[in-house]
């Protein structure tokens, strides 16, 4: 069976990025796996704390399961922006293939300790599960800003202490904060290049480095963090606001369905787009 690790080893290698996307319906799940399997690429499915209390801890294992047997490729299931030592054990103990806990809120000795219990944890019932820290202050939230969002020069992930931090925890990922920010703001985000790169040759090979928050940022950006050295991309933003304004067109043309699953058909067609969209930007296409 592949594993996580080795996909993303892979990536780094051959210089292209798995895309990460929440789901918090079994529509949006299987529009996911859908555009992943009929572009061959790996899917990587996500959950935060508050989706994962939407759709259930178990209901989400079991989701990744009947899709990987009705679609037979590689599809990991990740616990995203886990924020507490005791919830991400709770992910763990469901079934998760990835956790990523992120502590990155806390000291750096706090992040540093409650991240090694995760990897400890999480390695010690399975080797193959793939942890994720995070080191950085990544702001903002996931949804159309309505004002511009600072990054400050404190805010971005360190390269020498990135490389204490991995050295420190054993993770397997680490989320890196090089000016990218949640959500879609009024200006474009500009990401440090550099910075990236400068990161990923402070950290063993097989430890991957991951951006979250990829959505709104422009193209070139994407395709130059990706030859930096990013393995991993986290789109949620992008994907709701598909999602939704395919649902707001199905509504207006067809007041008076009630039939949900007929309304959700214009909904999942706009989230496929932008699902295929994004594959073929990260590369990772023809991949599996």
């Amino acid at each position: 069976m592949i594993i996580f690790k080795d996909i993303l080893l892979q990536a780094l290698k051959e210089h292209w990025a798995t895309g990460h996307f929440n789901f918090s319906e079994l529509d949006q799940a299987r529009a996911i796996v859908e555009a992943c399997a009929e572009l061959r690429s790996p899917a990587i499915l996500g959950t935060s704390e508050g989706e994962r209390n939407h759709v259930g801890l178990t209901e989400a294992v079991a989701i990744r399961d009947a899709f990987r047997k009705d679609f037979n490729i590689p599809i990991f299931l990740n616990a995203d922006h886990t924020k507490s030592v005791e919830a991400a054990k709770a992910a763990i103990d469901a079934g998760y293939d990835s956790i990523h806990i992120d502590l990155s809120a806390l000291s750096f000795e706090e992040n540093v300790a409650g991240t090694k219990e995760i990897a400890a944890y999480a390695h010690g019932k399975n080797s193959e599960i793939s942890v994720e820290g995070e080191l950085g202050y990544l702001r903002g939230e996931s949804k159309i800003q309505k004002e511009k969002i600072e990054v400050r020069s404190e805010d971005y992930t360190h390269p020498d202490q990135a490389k204490i931090f991995v050295e420190r925890t054993g993770v397997d990922r680490l989320a890196i904060v090089v000016g990218n920010i949640h959500g879609i703001s009024l200006d474009e985000p500009n990401l440090d290049i550099e910075r990236i790169r400068a990161i990923r040759g402070c950290i063993p090979e097989e430890v991957a480095l991951v951006l979250h928050a990829g959505s709104g940022i422009p193209d070139a950006q994407i395709k130059a963090a990706i030859e930096a050295g990013i393995a991993n991309i986290h789109i949620n933003t992008d994907i709701r606001v598909a999602y939704m304004s395919g649902l707001r067109r199905s509504l207006e043309e067809h007041a008076d369905e009630v039939v949900i699953y007929k309304l959700d058909t214009g909904a999942i067609e706009s989230l496929k787009a932008v699902l295929k969209e994004k594959l073929l930007l990260f590369n990772s296409v023809n991949r599996i």
